[in-house]
């Protein structure tokens, strides 16, 4: 195997090359500034590339991706980047984005002793624990991907209950969570429906004491 990786550089050039003829001064307008509209929370999974299945170029969605697009209350990674992505950078929307087959979401259905990810599958595996009477009334072919979906739901949900969040609600900004899917055999999204825009539609156990809310929280 070699180590050798000046293929991808050279890729690198003619791809900086043709965005620049097509788009003349592209990057150094880039260099000034980001402003996405958008924040992308989906799958670490290398079919599921943020910026080009929805067609948008660099600098017009913020990306976050890991094993399963997991937002865990836990995880520092993932929640200094939804409340950057809120408090400073301002995007409008959040999408959550799963797909269908997930290879996280498949092991997590099952019992194989995979190592130091077993940790992280877990919060799957609880999920699949809690709907999987719903699951199992469905055809065996058709378990994974409706498991795939709940998934994203329930990140969805877990985003909603975070105080960046809400607190931006509760100052008047702009801001919705979506949850899409992703089919791989056929690139397209799907939307799941299941958006939240406001205080309101959080669960009432979740929902922090509008007497917290901060405009430096």
């Amino acid at each position: 195997m070699s180590s050798n990786l000046d293929h991808l550089f050279a890729k690198n050039a003619e791809w900086a090359a043709r965005m620049e003829e097509e788009r003349p001064g592209f990057f150094k307008m880039l260099s000034y500034q980001q402003t996405p509209e958008y924040l992308w929370i989906g799958c670490s999974d290398s079919r599921v590339p943020a910026n080009e299945l929805m067609g948008l170029l660099p600098g017009e969605v913020f990306v976050h991706r890991n094993i399963a697009n997991l937002v865990i209350h836990s995880d520092l990674n993932a929640i200094s980047v939804i409340h950057f992505a809120v408090r400073v950078l301002k995007v409008k929307h959040i999408i959550v984005c799963g797909h269908y087959g997930c290879g996280g979401v498949k092991a997590a259905m099952e019992n194989g002793d995979l190592g130091l990810i077993d940790n992280w599958l877990r919060h799957i595996k609880d999920t699949y624990y809690y709907n999987q009477q719903a699951i199992h009334a469905l055809p065996v072919g058709e378990r994974l991907n409706r498991l795939c979906e709940i998934n994203v739901v329930e990140q969805v949900a877990h985003i909603s209950h975070m105080k960046a969040v809400q607190n931006a609600w509760a100052n008047g900004q702009d801001l919705a969570i979506h949850g899409w899917i992703y089919g791989i055999e056929d690139g397209l999204l799907r939307n799941l429906n299941v958006t939240r825009d406001n205080l309101e539609s959080v669960d009432n156990i979740y929902s922090l004491n509008p007497t917290a809310f901060t405009r430096e929280d």
